[in-house]
Order: structure tokens, then C-alpha cells, then sequence
């Protein structure tokens, strides 16, 4: 009876088409370990050292990159100090050449003055001598001519107008041919 229990039992147990035998399960488990160890000895190390060298590789590129980039930002910034610099150079030399410059051309303004006063008073002075002799000159021609005149009219006597105008325009015609004749 208890046979014919395990015959209906087995008979009623359908089996599962999904699972497969256990024969299959047993070898795909032991093919799945040797897969599974081969992988994790042989293959995984090589593809991490692989992945690790790489990893490597980057990481030293970019920290040359970034040494790089810090090396351009360094001397970036050393010409932009060394341009300020120079620009502040230039605005002073600028300053400096604007400064000679003003005090340049105060000093020849002043030499300007100083010479066009000199030139002013030399020919002031040249003036005033001029004027002196020809005072002098014009005092000593007025008295030979009142000398000269006063001879005439003693010499003929101004008994009508006439006469005494013709003396005198006789007098003034002798000072224009001395004059001409000069």
C-alpha cells in the first residue's frame, strides 16, 4: 500500500517542465565553478592590473594637466604683474618726460623774457642816445643858424615886410641846399 501511495503520489506529481534535471543542475554548477574560478584567478586580476594601469595613466595625466594648467596660470599671472609693471613704468617715465618738458619750457619762457627785456632796454637805451645827439645836434644847428640869421638882418636893414620876408625865405632856401648838398 505504501507503494501504491508512492505510485499515485508520483503520478499525481506532475514535473515542472522549467526545472531542469538534477544531473543538469549538478554539471552547470561545476562548470559554473570552474568558469567562475578561472575568471577570478586569470582573468579578473589581468583586467584589473589592465584597468589599474589605465587608471594610472589617466591620473598621471591629469596631474600633469593640472601641473601644466598651474604652470600656465603661474606665468600668466607673472606677465600680467610684469605688464602692470611696465605700465606702471611707462605712466611715471611719461610723468618724468612731461615734468622736464613744463620745466623745459618754463625756463626757456624766462630766457625769452630775460633776453626780450635786455633787447628792450639796449634798445631803449639806443634810442635815448640817439635822441641826446640829435638834441644836441639840432641845438648846436639852431644856434649857427640864429647866428647866421641874426647876421643877415644886421647886415641889411628890415625896414618893410617884404624885405624881412624875403631875407628869411633867402635863409631858409641857403638851409635847404646845405641840407642837399649834405
Amino acid at each position: 500500500m505504501i507503494s501504491r501511495i508512492f505510485v499515485a503520489a508520483a503520478e499525481t506529481e506532475a514535473k515542472n517542465p522549467l526545472l531542469p534535471a538534477d544531473y543538469d543542475i549538478l554539471w552547470s554548477s561545476v562548470v559554473f565553478v570552474i568558469m567562475l574560478s578561472f575568471f577570478w584567478f586569470k582573468v579578473l586580476p589581468n583586467f584589473k592590473k589592465t584597468l589599474d594601469e589605465r587608471t594610472e595613466a589617466i591620473e598621471g595625466r591629469l596631474a600633469a594637466a593640472e601641473k601644466a594648467q598651474a604652470e600656465a596660470a603661474a606665468k600668466t599671472d607673472e606677465i600680467s604683474k610684469a605688464q602692470e609693471n611696465n605700465r606702471a613704468e611707462a605712466s611715471a617715465i611719461r610723468e618724468e618726460a612731461r615734468a622736464e618738458g613744463a620745466a623745459i619750457l618754463a625756463e626757456l619762457k624766462e630766457q625769452a623774457q630775460v633776453e626780450a627785456a635786455r633787447i628792450t632796454s639796449t634798445a631803449k637805451a639806443q634810442i635815448e642816445a640817439e635822441r641826446q645827439a640829435a638834441l644836441i645836434s639840432l641845438r648846436a644847428e639852431v644856434g649857427s643858424m640864429a647866428i647866421d640869421l641874426a647876421s643877415k638882418v644886421v647886415s641889411e636893414s628890415l625896414k618893410d615886410s617884404a624885405t624881412a620876408s624875403r631875407v628869411v625865405d633867402e635863409f631858409l632856401k641857403d638851409i635847404q641846399s646845405q641840407k642837399a648838398g649834405n
